[in-house]
């Protein structure tokens, strides 16, 4: 990109996005130098645009809050009525626009001024508005903070209320957002019990991003899809499920490892309750990278069959 008008435009636009541009990718996408990045990093600090350089091998840059607006044309009064509209519709989930507005909030608020981020939480905290359904409601700095880390990508801490009322604190790899149109549900990778998690948004506080980026893993299957396994999965019937690893105990993911039965054969044999869709479980277990045999119920190993037909007609040649 030879015109460097066109080009700083481009660069300013990249930087609007919440989270950490490495110098190398910033020039692939802009097809130039990482000389020539680092130059125009220069003007657009010129200009009056707060651009954070970091060091290392991590290191990048970020458009940081300062006192310039980006070239949005909006003066004071139209940033702040934008802002407080992006977080009521965000907030409320409001169907139809819902991830737009978090991200195009996530870009605003991340480059407005601390003095109209100030009136904007004036104004919001000023204004009540009516929810449907079950009146759960999101703070919209909750959703703007799980957007940037999402994008980052960076890991995620919260502190979590489950359905039962338990409280706990989680550290997890972001995923997605997803919204069913009157609630919000976090879809990551929880660290500690090693397995995907669905968190109702709601039921989140002191959420941050710990600054720890991640390499994103695979989810089996679509978010939206994941999520409404999930809830179809909430007062369903569990069942029971058998299943014989040729692996021993120790080889087994710690999700596994507890329901080993004791002194039992090895390899491992595994008994446990589940809720999950069977076809959601078998999936969890072929990412184990494990041989096993799924002897109870019939429909986990139908389920499980369906995915082996599938995987092997995947690499089956043409």
């Amino acid at each position: 990109m030879t015109d460097t008008p066109a080009r700083l435009l481009s660069l300013l636009s990249l930087l609007q996005t919440p989270r950490e541009w490495p110098g190398s990718e910033l020039a692939e996408r802009l097809r130039v130098s990482a000389r020539t990045i680092r130059r125009d990093i220069e003007r657009l600090r010129e200009l009056g645009y707060p651009v954070e350089a970091t060091l290392g091998a991590e290191g990048g840059y970020r458009l940081v809050a300062g006192a310039a607006m980006p070239p949005l044309l909006l003066d004071d009064e139209e940033a702040v009525a934008i802002a407080v509209g992006l977080r009521a519709g965000a907030g409320h989930a409001i169907e139809g626009v819902e991830e737009a507005s978090v991200r195009a909030l996530a870009k605003l608020e991340q480059v407005l001024p601390s003095r109209l981020r100030h009136r904007v939480g004036t104004l919001q905290s000023a204004t009540i508005a009516l929810t449907r359904g079950d009146g759960a409601r999101v703070d919209p700095r909750t959703l703007t903070t799980m957007a940037s880390a999402v994008a980052g990508p960076e890991r995620l801490r919260f502190a979590y209320r489950a359905r039962d009322g338990a409280e706990s604190r989680r550290l997890v790899e972001p995923y997605r957002l997803v919204s069913t149109g009157s609630r919000w549900y976090l879809v990551a990778y929880d660290m500690e019990r090693e397995d995907w998690r669905t968190f109702r948004v709601d039921r989140v506080a002191e959420a941050f991003a710990t600054g720890a980026r991640f390499a994103p893993r695979e989810l089996p299957m679509d978010a939206e899809e994941f999520v409404r396994r999930g809830l179809g999965a909430h007062g369903s019937q569990t069942y029971a499920v058998e299943i014989a690893f040729e692996a021993g105990a120790a080889e087994l993911p710690e999700w596994l490892r507890a329901a080993v039965v004791p002194g039992g054969a090895t390899p491992a044999l595994v008994r446990f309750e589940s809720r999950d869709a069977p076809e959601w479980l078998a999936a969890r277990l072929a990412l184990t990278g494990l041989a096993f045999t799924v002897r109870e119920p019939a429909a986990l190993r139908a389920a499980a069959g369906t995915l082996a037909a599938r995987l092997t007609s995947a690499v089956a040649p043409g």
